[in-house]
This record gives structure tokens, C-alpha cells and sequence, in this order.
């Protein structure tokens, strides 16, 4: 599937610089701030476009820093295709297996009507009376766990090509669909369209909204594909917010696209800009109670339709926004100086349990952490998405064994080093994500050929 990029504003628009984004520490969240009404892990698509390029790319100079700090984090997954016949398993396989992993995807719906004004992104669905089929199946999949919902980017903040009676239909529609969505799973978070802090007025957005049924809502996005600052995004929230509860519309929340506004300036449009950085890491935990989250809508790397086809990926963008941004935060801020080379000397050999531990077949449930692994099968391959979860303690380094079904073949690994690819095989820790917290959870993949249903994992520190 195409992920499609939406046209923005075409007002030039000016982004801190990526010097004041290193100095605050790329603004991330400390644990145990005040947040919004959503918590938990975001999920990160295995078979995203991001991941299965460097999956197929290892010998790619830029294959590490793109792996590192794109493909190693949750980012939306775009259901931008008319396909009402096979909506709602796509949907239902990738909401399954984020609920297998215990963690909150993020879904991009991209398909209303006369899409983008018939921009680079033109599409959606053919009529209104199809988008609301359409729109059922995909709710269909949604199961009954949290999942967050990017409802029809553009759909308000752009509206220069609809007359009035087709700008009255749209709003209709996408207060049916809020409602078809909530329906179907009650524990669905919706947000409708906000545009961003440099388009139309908080007052104006806020009538938007209020005319495309937010009161149904959970909120509205902002920021989707474009650049603008957190901060300025966030006081943008706020007023839209305000406005909102002057018309009796309370207790709606902000979600903020940070994937490309980390730095540099100029035109939105500028030959897809290669001046720009990845911005805050996506998570949960903002520390502004207006806010649900930091997401990453629009996936970086992937083109807006200036230079290259839109919704396409491209490593050198992904490149430019990844080269030189702070690595990624880790699970658990490092406690003391960790041994970073070997076990300390004292530790039991290796070629055999000491004897004074009681013999088991299993690895012993003292020992540190677990894995769970979660398979996403297609015709004649796999991706696969493995959680290492710690124990009562922090850990510091881990290994983790997956045995694969027969005929199964690893083609490709991010976030861990493999040793073999396939029967048994041992992953290991990288230097930025060995470190884990108490309870706390990080995350690895790797592709492969054949069938990965089946595959179990064990894990130790």
C-alpha cells in the first residue's frame, strides 16, 4: 500500500533550529509527567516502508542512522486505498497485533472524498455514500482495545475546493464517521483535523470542527507533514481548545505530528526540503495535560509530491531528517556506569548452570526478563516484532532465543544483532537499547522468508 503525503499550506514557515533542539534535550517527556487522557507504548508497524528498506539495504551507508533513530519507532500506519472488500482484515491484522503486544497503534485514515483539493494526493473514495461503506468495514477491525485514530488529514484546514453544499456533505460525513468509528470500539481515540498553527485562525479551526462533529470526537491533529515547532503547536492547541469551550465543546484533546519539526526553515514544498530533522520521539507521555500524545503521522522519509511521487520513500530524506537529530530515548534512564564490554568475573560460567541452582528446562524466572514476539505473514514472508520486557530489576544487556517454524529464513534485523537465520536464533542487544528499567519494555525486528507463525521466544539478562 502507497502511504499517501498531503499538500499543506504554502506560507513559508520557520522551525527552530536544530542546535536548540539538542540543547533541550529534544524536549522529550520524563517519566511520571502529567499527560493527556491516553497512556502506554505506541506501536511500531513492522512492515512499515522505513523498516523493510533497511531490511533490504544493510550494506547502505546510510542504512544505521536510518534504522536507529526512523525505523526503530512507532509511526502511523496510512489506510489510504479504496478497498472496502479487504478493509477491515488489513485493519484487524495490524490492530491485532499491536494488541498482542500490549501496545497502542496508530492509524491513519486517508480516504475521504475529493482528497487534498486533487493535489499530489489526490484520491479517496469515489462518493460520500461509498467513503461511509468503506469507513464501517475499516471499524469493523478496530477490535475494543485503544487505538488512535488520525481521522482525514486535510479534510477541514483545506476546503478552498468545495462549495458550500459539498463542504455541508463533507462535515456530515465525518461526523458519521467519528460516530461509525466510537461505535464499533468504544476505547477508539478520534481526531479530526486541525491543520496547523501557521493556516487558518484558532477561532476559524474551532468553527471547523465544531461543523465536522468534534463534540463526538476525542480531540483534533495538528502538524501533519508539516514543521512547525512543538511549542508553537502547542499554544495553537491551546487557543483552539479555549475557543472550543467558549461554544460549550469541553474536554477535547491535541495530538501533534513532531516527525519533521526539528529543525531548519523555508517553503513546505521546497523540492521535498532536505534541510529539516526529525523532531520529539513519539510517545504517550507529553507533560501537558491538552495533550495525548507525540506522533509520528507522517512518516519520515516519505515524499510530499515535489520532487518525488508522494507517499513514497525515499533514504535520502529519511537521511537528511535522521542525520545528526539525538539518538532516541531509552527505555529507562541509565542508573549508575554499567559494565559495557563482558559479565563481571564473578559471574557462573557460561557452558553450565552452577550447581547449586536447581535444574530447570526453561530459562529460570529469576532470570531478568521475557519476550514475546508478534508476526505479521504475507505471501511467502514476515515481519516480526519481538518485546523484551524486564523484570522486578533493571538489565543491562540481553538475549534473546527465537525459534523459528521449519523453512522459516531472517533476511534482515533492526534494533538487535542476529547470530544465524533460521532453527535457532540469538539476537542480542545494541549499544542504545540494552539498558532496561524495571517492567520497562524495548523493542526489536527482523524480516524473514517462508512462515514466522509459530515463532516462540525466550529471553535472558
Amino acid at each position: 500500500m502507497a502511504i499517501l503525503s498531503s499538500r499543506r499550506g504554502s506560507a513559508a514557515i520557520s522551525v527552530a533550529a536544530v542546535a536548540g533542539l539538542a540543547a533541550a534535550g529534544v524536549g522529550l517527556a520524563v517519566d511520571g509527567a502529567s499527560a493527556g487522557t491516553v497512556s502506554g507504548s505506541l506501536y511500531r508497524d513492522p512492515s512499515s516502508a522505513v523498516v523493510r528498506w533497511v531490511a533490504a539495504n544493510p550494506g547502505d551507508s546510510r542504512a544505521a542512522v536510518i534504522r536507529d533513530k526512523i525505523a526503530s519507532q512507532p509511526q502511523a500506519r496510512w489506510y489510504a486505498n479504496f478497498n472496502p472488500s479487504t478493509i477491515q482484515s488489513e485493519v484487524s491484522g495490524f490492530v491485532g497485533a499491536a494488541n498482542a503486544a500490549q501496545q497502542i497503534p496508530v492509524l491513519s485514515v486517508y480516504e475521504i472524498t475529493n482528497r487534498d483539493c486533487g493535489g499530489a494526493s489526490a484520491g479517496g473514495a469515489p462518493d460520500l455514500n461509498q467513503y461511509q461503506t468503506w469507513v464501517s468495514n475499516f471499524a469493523r477491525g478496530l477490535g475494543n482495545q485503544t487505538v488512535l485514530i488520525i481521522l482525514e488529514t486535510d479534510s477541514l484546514a483545506l476546503q478552498t475546493c468545495l462549495s458550500t453544499g459539498e463542504l455541508n456533505a463533507r462535515n456530515q460525513a465525518l461526523t458519521t464517521a467519528t460516530q461509525t468509528i466510537k461505535s464499533a470500539n468504544p476505547n477508539a481515540k478520534v481526531y479530526l483535523d486541525g491543520g496547523h498553527s501557521t493556516w487558518n485562525s484558532a477561532n476559524d479551526t474551532a468553527n471547523r470542527l465544531r461543523a465536522a462533529g468534534v463534540q463526538y470526537a476525542d480531540g483534533f491533529f495538528t502538524n501533519v507533514s508539516n514543521f512547525n515547532p512543538t511549542s508553537s503547536e502547542a499554544n495553537f492547541g491551546r487557543a483552539v481548545i479555549s475557543a472550543l469551550n467558549g461554544m460549550g465543546i469541553s474536554g477535547k484533546r491535541q495530538v501533534i505530528d513532531t516527525s519533521r519539526n526539528g529543525g531548519a526553515a523555508g517553503d513546505w514544498c521546497a523540492d521535498d526540503n532536505t534541510d529539516r530533522r526529525i523532531g520529539q520521539y513519539p510517545t504517550t507521555n507529553t507533560g501537558d495535560a491538552n495533550i495525548d500524545a507525540y506522533l509520528w503521522v507522517k512518516p519520515p522519509g516519505e515524499a510530499d509530491g515535489c520532487r518525488y511521487t508522494a507517499g513514497s520513500f525515499q533514504p535520502d530524506l529519511a537521511f537528511s531528517l535522521a542525520n545528526g537529530a539525538p539518538n532516541p530515548p531509552t527505555t529507562a534512564p541509565p542508573t549508575t556506569n554499567p559494565p559495557t564490554t563482558a559479565p563481571p568475573t564473578t559471574a557462573p560460567p557460561t557452558t553450565a548452570p552452577p550447581t547449586t541452582a536447581p535444574p530447570t528446562t526453561p530459562p529460570p524466572t529469576g532470570n531478568g526478563c521475557s519476550a514475546s514476539v508478534a508476526i505479521n505473514q504475507w505471501n511467502g514472508g514476515f515481519t516480526a516484532s519481538v518485546n523484551v520486557t524486564a523484570g522486578s530489576a533493571a538489565i543491562n544487556g540481553w538475549t534473546v532465543t527465537v525459534a523459528l517454524p521449519g523453512g522459516a529464513a531472517i533476511t534482515g534485523t533492526w534494533n538487535a544483532q542476529a547470530s544465524g537465520t533460521s532453527g535457532t536464533v540469538r539476537f542480542t542487544n545494541v549499544g542504545y537499547n540494552g539498558q532496561v528499567g524495571a517492567g520497562q519494555t524495548t523493542n526489536f525486528g527482523f524480516q524473514g522468508t517462508g512462515t514466522g507463525q509459530g515463532a516462540t521466544a525466550t529471553c535472558a539478562a
